[in-house]
């Protein structure tokens, strides 16, 4: 593992670091706007006082913190750049290879470097008909028991959000709603799910988290920040075009770690561009509202 030299000061010296991850790179958005989201992301982390970390794996070597060339290359690597998750970190690594890290594979590297606090849009969770296919993120596991809070939008929309959250509420996960008392879902604001927990200060929630790490609870923590009023999407809206991406993809056979990059284009294309918007501006928000409580944190 390589830790920019930025990082490595952060960290030694005990100031405020947010990891960001690097499949919204990769996989997530189309170019230019993947590199220019990464960069308005790591620009919102450093105008909120705290020093950005992306990781990825180049080279077959783990990066925490990236370079403004290296985020270029992850950009410009095109379709056969892996997407790595938990299962497929050793074996990128042993090849040599280049990937963009998910949600789970982040929080491995930002917990093994002594980050607590990561930025993401949305996190993974139970796909619908989960009974039959077990369909069901990594990102949920790593949760359970990797101690890293992940500041995201909720649940993606494409998901079963009831059996999500009965899958962190049975692992111990704590899901802090911030600043709403209804749980949001990506470019939603409304999920239809009260939010378990609510807190409206960053510090709050850095209190808590470290009350909870400091009991040894082993958990990460989930922290949903609703996208602004102004860039969000009806629910009605989302959920009719959810529908539709979610037939187009079970008609194409499209199934496992495929399947969310396959969704969030379909979604894309029938939104006619909205979704990309929307998700631009709740990680850039999220990367803010990371900041703060990694700020409070340090």
């Amino acid at each position: 593992m390589l830790i920019a030299p930025a990082v490595a000061r952060a960290l030694d010296r005990g100031q405020p670091v947010v990891a960001l991850e690097s499949t919204i790179i990769t996989h997530g958005l189309p170019a230019p706007h993947n590199l220019e989201t990464a960069l308005a992301v790591e620009r919102a982390v450093r105008d909120g006082g705290a020093t950005p970390a992306t990781v990825a794996v180049l080279d077959g070597v783990l990066h925490v913190g990236l370079t403004e060339d290296e985020l270029s290359r992850l950009a410009q690597a095109g379709p056969d750049v892996d997407k790595c998750s938990r299962r497929d970190l050793a074996a990128v690594i042993e090849r040599g290879g280049t990937a963009g890290t998910t949600v789970a594979a982040t929080m491995i590297a930002a917990a093994l470097a002594g980050i607590h606090v990561f930025a993401t849009g949305g996190i993974g969770g139970v796909h619908p008909g989960a009974h039959r296919s077990f369909d069901i993120s990594a990102d949920l596991q790593e949760l359970a028991r990797t101690p890293v809070a992940v500041v995201c939008a909720g649940p993606k929309s494409i998901l079963d959000i009831g059996l999500t959250l009965e899958y962190l509420e049975t692992h111990g996960v704590p899901v802090i709603t911030f600043g709403a008392d209804e749980l949001p879902a990506f470019h939603t604001r409304e999920s239809g799910f009260p939010a378990s927990q609510r807190q409206d200060d960053p510090g709050a929630i850095a209190r808590q988290l470290r009350i909870q790490w400091g009991l040894g609870l082993g958990t990460g923590a989930v922290i949903a920040n609703p996208i602004a009023e102004s860039e969000a999407m009806p629910a009605d809206e989302v959920a009719r075009i959810n529908a539709i991406a979610a037939r187009e993809a079970e008609d194409a056979g499209v199934s496992g770690k495929a399947l969310t990059p396959f969704l969030l284009s379909r979604i894309e294309a029938l939104t006619e561009g909205r979704s990309l918007r929307a998700n631009r501006a709740l990680v850039e928000s999220n990367a803010a509202l990371a900041a703060k409580i990694a700020v409070a944190l340090s």
